[in-house]
């Protein structure tokens, strides 16, 4: 006989404006201190015996609470009511409280809110619509977010007046990024990464470029250059690494180097086979004398820990700081690496790349940024993003990729040079530039060189493609 799960089965069983949701913080305080207790007494559980017991726990004070009410002469909730109750406490103990069906809905790419009350929603197509509060309060929203940052075992997070910024990997592969303290609300925005396993097959499908652009890279990433994926926020810069990668041996082994794990390389164990995957850990407490708080661990640590591994290639992800230097380092120890930063254009990629560089120190001068930058990166990738008023007042997204520029060390006077081997079309995909010599050697790899130059041609003399 199979028995049914209240919990799992209440999904959708009730509107959340139908719920307690003062009682359900009760509720979750209960469970809390009632899982401690038992967590102590049988000694460490793994993450699915803590929930399966915190199911039972939940189920308890519901039934206690239900009874509570019938003492006290109140209306006896329905069992949909009470699975409701039931899920959302769930939820709040071990999952994203009332964020959590806004995760769960496959049409939300983003998730934006600035206090409790101010919540908007923004669909892959591009819509934006409001959603329901996710909190009685803007206090009770940022002990929300103070809980859920510290409840990881593996990676705790702090998030004080004395840390206000906070960055967690969710499950299901989203990025949450919060702020308290420091503004006038508090706020929040949750990116969901929609497209996991992705190659590059699938983006020609979607637009987002031409099929000799994808044999270029195709044929780069099996000829390991080193390349950085530039763009706005949400230009699709860590979808576009996750199908760069899809073209790279399954056997061959990958470390992974993340503030927060986006690239989930090594979930994909039909596709990757090898994947060592680091996260930096910021600590917490008090700064010490060595300028570290305790339990950090950089990306810097992580890089040199990964000599010890036997990699292939070395991929950092996002470089907004100071990470530059691990993925100098990981391009100067290894071939093709892969990496991303966010920028208006490819070689503001490069300018912004040699200022994130900057930032380590004043050892490290602009000629020396410059240079190490010239020698490490071959390729810069930009994508770019638009989003056009259709008549009924939605907007739709679109991204491209816009250009594709070789880096090589330059004159003194700027330190590198770049080629635009594709290069932007207003309103359309990017376009055959100038080939330099030493990439021509790509056509034995896959790169689609008699369509690059029938491209190239065309483009040239105004011809439609």
């Amino acid at each position: 006989m199979t028995t049914v799960d209240p919990i799992r089965t209440a999904r959708a069983a009730i509107s959340v404006d139908d719920v307690d949701w003062q009682l359900v913080a009760q509720l979750r305080s209960r469970a809390s201190n009632q899982l401690s207790e038992a967590v102590s007494e049988h000694g460490t559980l793994t993450k699915g015996d803590q929930e399966e017991l915190g199911r039972t726990i939940i189920l308890d004070l519901v039934e206690a609470a239900l009874a509570d009410r019938i003492d006290a002469g109140l209306p006896v909730w329905t069992l949909p009511q009470q699975q409701a109750l039931a899920r959302a406490t769930f939820d709040a103990l071990f999952r994203l409280g009332r964020l959590q069906p806004l995760v769960d809905d496959d049409r939300v790419e983003n998730i934006m809110i600035t206090g409790h009350d101010n919540v908007l929603l923004e669909l892959a197509d591009g819509t934006v619509l409001t959603a329901p509060p996710v909190a009685d309060s803007d206090e009770d929203l940022i002990e929300f977010l103070v809980f859920l940052a510290s409840r990881s075992e593996v990676n705790a997070r702090e998030f004080s007046e004395a840390h206000p910024t906070l960055h967690l990997r969710l499950d299901g592969g989203a990025r949450l990024a919060a702020n308290a303290w420091v503004c006038p609300r508090p706020q929040i925005n949750i990116r969901r990464h929609r497209l996991v396993e992705v190659t590059l097959d699938d983006l020609v499908k979607l637009g987002m470029l031409t099929p000799v652009a994808a044999s270029f890279l195709v044929a780069a990433v099996r000829a390991r250059k080193s390349i950085v994926v530039s763009g706005a926020q949400g230009a699709g810069k860590t979808t576009l690494v996750r199908a760069l990668c899809a073209q790279i041996d399954p056997w061959e082994p990958i470390g992974t180097f993340e503030t927060e794990y986006e690239l989930h390389l090594h979930e994909l164990t039909d596709r990757h086979r090898i994947v060592r995957a680091w996260e930096a850990r910021p600590g917490t407490g008090e700064i010490g004398p060595d300028g570290r708080r305790p339990g950090e661990f950089t990306l810097d640590e992580a890089l040199v820990d990964s000599f010890r591994f036997n990699l292939s290639r070395q991929i950092v992800g996002e470089v907004r700081g100071k990470e530059i230097w691990a993925m100098i380092k990981a391009m100067e120890s290894g071939t093709g690496s892969l990496s991303t930063t966010h920028a208006s254009g490819a070689v503001a990629a490069i300018r912004k790349l040699v200022t994130c560089a900057m930032e380590a120190g004043r050892h490290v001068t602009q000629e020396l940024a410059t240079s190490k930058l010239a020698a490490t990166v071959d390729l810069v990738v930009h994508l770019d993003l638009s989003a056009t008023s259709s008549p009924g007042g939605d907007l739709e997204r679109t991204r491209r990729i816009a250009e594709i520029v070789a880096v090589a060390p330059g004159e003194r006077e700027t330190g590198y040079a770049t080629t635009h081997i594709f290069t932007s079309r207003a309103g359309g995909d990017a376009v055959p530039g100038v080939l330099p010599d030493d990439y021509r050697v790509l056509a034995d790899v896959g790169f689609d060189l008699p369509g690059y130059l029938a491209a190239q041609h065309r483009a040239e003399h105004g011809e439609a493609r």
